[in-house]
């Protein structure tokens, strides 16, 4: 019964309900990376994503984990959530100490970090499937399954001694069984029945063209940027016509404080070929309407100027000039006006006494 819940939760992640993406799996997954310096001395950093959604942030100061959406701790009650924190803190810090006893016999060298991942997900038409693996300097070491630890084909002898001893830990291993397999599957279900609302969410992106540094003399790094888009699936090329550019490179998704995503897309082409390129982007939230927009080549400092400021100064001139005549044609021309020596005569009628003032 819970396996055919799930089907049917499955369509209420992003893209869920479309023909190409019903065949990707409802991941569920706790990332954690522990840095250790010495046997004094470790760092761990973890996360939670419900597939590219990011759910929980781990804090160590308060050694839990913190919601970053309301629905995110699902159905569970405080004190199953709190229990859960706790088993899983005491869990990896199990594990940790497992590496600090075996740093000699495993050849390992401080610092070193060891990365672990558990979790659940979900692919139509198969059962449910739950994972743990640990990782260490980022190189697959070894990873659990059915109820025991397998080596990693390309972890050689490290792997074979790490799986060997944590395969002496029974009770660790069912308590791992039952996590992965029973209590994962009933919390992602409660989560994508709380979470519906987020995660059916679509959120149209923004996007915008640039120039980026010089590849080379006489040629142009245009760049397609494509920003605070959700679900995070998202197609962006450059195109000339109808026609891909093959030369079209990609950027990492990158994501957003408020759980949308960011996009670059670059081509490196000819100045003189630029013009006609455009970029295209098709994302679910656009009502199967793509996104298109057209490069305009940059006009020149030069050809600026005498677009626009030389024919302001032409006007500015003619103005002026037209004052002038303005002026010269309508100034009175009067020649009647005694002169300065007659107005300051004194018998002269028009005499002024400045005491008269």
């Amino acid at each position: 019964m819970l396996f055919l819940q799930l089907v049917g939760l499955v369509v209420l992640l992003p893209g869920g309900d479309s023909e190409d993406d019903s065949q990707e799996p409802v991941s569920f997954r706790v990332i954690r990376t522990s840095s250790l310096y010495n046997r004094s001395w470790t760092q761990n950093q973890g996360s939670v994503w419900l597939d590219d959604v990011q759910i929980h942030a781990w804090d160590n100061k308060n050694r839990t984990f913190v919601f970053r959406w309301p629905w995110a701790q699902g159905d569970l009650s405080n004190e199953e959530r709190m229990e859960a924190d706790q088993l899983f803190y005491s869990n990896y810090i199990f594990y940790n100490l497992v590496f600090h006893d075996h740093v000699s016999q495993w050849q390992l060298e401080y610092p070193f970090q060891v990365q672990m991942e558990i979790g659940c997900e979900l692919r139509i038409g198969e059962p449910f499937s739950g994972f743990m693996r640990y990782a260490y300097q980022g190189a697959d070491l070894i990873h659990f399954q059915n109820t025991s630890w397998r080596p990693s084909p390309k972890g050689g002898s490290r792997a074979q001694q790490a799986s060997s001893v944590f395969n002496q830990y029974h009770e660790d291993n069912e308590f791992t069984h039952e996590l992965i397999t029973g209590y994962c599957p009933r919390y992602v279900s409660s989560l994508l029945d709380v979470g519906k609302a987020d995660l059916q969410r679509q959120v149209r992106p923004e996007a915008w063209l640039s120039a980026g540094p010089s590849p080379g003399p006489g040629r142009l790094l245009l760049v397609c940027h494509v920003s605070g888009f959700y679900p995070k699936p998202v197609w962006v090329t450059w195109m000339r016509g109808e026609q891909e550019q093959q030369g079209t490179q990609r950027g990492d998704v990158l994501p957003h404080d408020d759980g949308t995503w960011y996009l670059q897309v670059f081509l490196d082409v000819k100045a003189k070929e630029a013009a006609g390129l455009s970029c295209r982007v098709r994302h679910s939230s656009l009502g199967g309407q793509d996104m298109v927009l057209h490069w305009e080549q940059p006009h020149s400092v030069g050809l600026v100027f005498l677009v626009v400021i030389v024919p302001l100064v032409l006007l500015a001139g003619l103005v002026w000039w037209l004052w002038k005549r303005w002026k010269a044609h309508w100034r009175p021309q009067c020649t009647d006006f005694p002169s300065e020596q007659d107005l300051s005569r004194p018998g002269s009628s028009t005499y002024l006494n400045p005491a008269q003032h």
